[in-house]
């Protein structure tokens, strides 16, 4: 799931650290792809601080929806569903239409929540704005991350931008897409094909949007299974 998708559990949480580390595990991927922190394995380093135990309670919040997501009927079922249809995107494409049909569900259920206001991005970046840096500097070094400054170069560009704004427009996770591909292959779409992957999206928006919250459900409900 997305940043949003992840948030969606935790809309309410008044604990700004724990929401931080919500999201946490995806801001390392997108600061710097190739660093890989484990933080539960070392439960102990943070068993001391109060708002570093928060933000690996998020941490583990974020493994285990994802966990649940990635293993669902809705998400295997909705992923070749999408695949399908964005198909005709890939001629002369080096993109992967699995990976295309992974990532491009998840951002349409961000969409989704933004337009039908499930949650409120500015509530989002304010929980962000609010949390505590110098704890989060020192969870990720003590998680492996000895230098945290392109991570917080990162972190301080995601909230000043508020750039998950655009997701309410179906064009922008067309471009978002296309930005993500791009980390990984050089020019994976020409203008034409986004166009056309605009107009796709749109068809699996509305195929899906009378029950995309299932898959919320379910996982609300493993969580709150989980706190019993």
């Amino acid at each position: 799931m997305n940043f949003l998708s992840h948030f969606y559990f935790d809309k309410y949480n008044p604990d700004e650290n724990m929401v931080l580390g919500v999201v946490l595990p995806d801001f390392i991927k997108n600061a710097q792809k190739d660093v890989n922190l484990y933080p539960l394995k070392e439960k102990h380093l943070f068993q001391d601080m109060k708002l570093q135990q928060s933000i690996l309670k998020g941490w583990e919040r974020h493994i285990e929806v994802d966990n649940v997501f990635h293993s669902s009927d809705f998400f295997k079922s909705q992923t070749n569903v999408l695949k399908q249809i964005i198909l005709p995107v890939f001629e002369n494409s080096p993109v992967k239409p699995f990976f295309m049909a992974h990532i491009g569900l998840e951002l349409v259920l961000d969409h989704l929540l933004v337009v039908k206001g499930m949650i409120d991005i500015n509530t989002f970046y304010d929980q962000l704005v609010k949390a505590d840096k110098v704890a989060l500097n020192d969870f990720l070094q003590k998680a492996g991350l000895t230098d945290t400054t392109i991570f917080f170069k990162f972190l301080d560009g995601f909230i000043s931008s508020r750039y998950l704004l655009s997701y309410q427009k179906i064009e922008n996770i067309s471009y978002a897409l296309n930005r993500i591909c791009m980390r990984i292959w050089d020019n994976p779409f020409t203008d034409a094909q986004l166009a056309i992957l605009t107009g796709k999206l749109s068809i699996f928006k509305n195929l899906i949007e009378n029950q995309y919250l299932s898959i919320f459900d379910e996982i609300t409900q493993y969580l709150d299974q989980e706190q019993i």
